[in-house]
């Protein structure tokens, strides 16, 4: 049941979307009307329950990036308009924070990748979208972008490396006149690194084969 509902919820923001685009020619301003009524909405039937919230801002995350995809728009002004409207729909309940940006930036990247998109642009655009939005609702601007930056790595960098090379090299630098700080405490590339070198040690010391 809950399977179904979500391919509902989906559907009719793709829908709604893909209507809002071929009306206005606005990529970035359907988004955020779409998502901001959608997100809020949401977070009322829910109650403001997290979990809940979570699954219904990815949700409206896939559906908007599919409807996007579709109608062959900008992916960058997609990601910022999903930003914008996740923290105004969210903002209405209180529930607008650096973590809401951190997640829905993940869903952001993730649901890209699965849909062979830009991770670059995408990621430029959430930062955009996360500053604009924070400005609007008082938050730190450079905390906003560093939240969304560092969901948008994390994700990247669980789908792969060359994912986490593109969206950190899209991401140095300054956006929308903020220095985006980069939290990577143990990135994949670390990791990657590290395997490498204890193997080779392994090696060196004699591992069996």
């Amino acid at each position: 049941m809950e399977k179904q509902q979500n391919v509902g919820l989906i559907e009719s923001v793709k829908v709604r979307i893909v209507h809002a685009i071929e009306g206005t020619g606005d990529v970035t301003g359907a988004m955020v009307d779409v998502v901001t009524r959608i997100v809020a909405k949401a977070i009322a039937g829910f109650g403001g329950i997290a979990t809940s919230l979570v699954h219904a801002i990815a949700d409206v995350i896939q559906g908007t990036i599919q409807a996007v995809m579709a109608v062959g728009g900008d992916i960058g002004a997609a990601a910022k308009g999903i930003v914008v409207g996740v923290l105004r729909g969210a903002g209405d309940a209180g529930a607008a924070n650096l973590q809401t940006i951190s997640q829905t930036a993940e869903a952001v990247i993730k649901t890209t990748a699965r849909m062979s998109g830009d991770l670059g642009t995408a990621a430029k655009g959430l930062v955009a979208g996360a500053i604009e939005g924070a400005k609007e609702l008082g938050l730190d601007v450079t905390q906003a972008a560093s939240a969304a930056a560092t969901g948008a790595l994390k994700a990247a960098g669980e789908i792969g490396s060359e994912a986490g090379d593109r969206v950190r090299g899209a991401l140095t630098g300054t956006i929308s006149g903020v220095k985006v700080v980069l939290n990577e405490p143990f990135s994949s590339r670390s990791k990657a690194r590290n395997h490498a070198r204890s193997r080779r040690d392994g090696v060196e010391e004699g591992e069996p084969a």
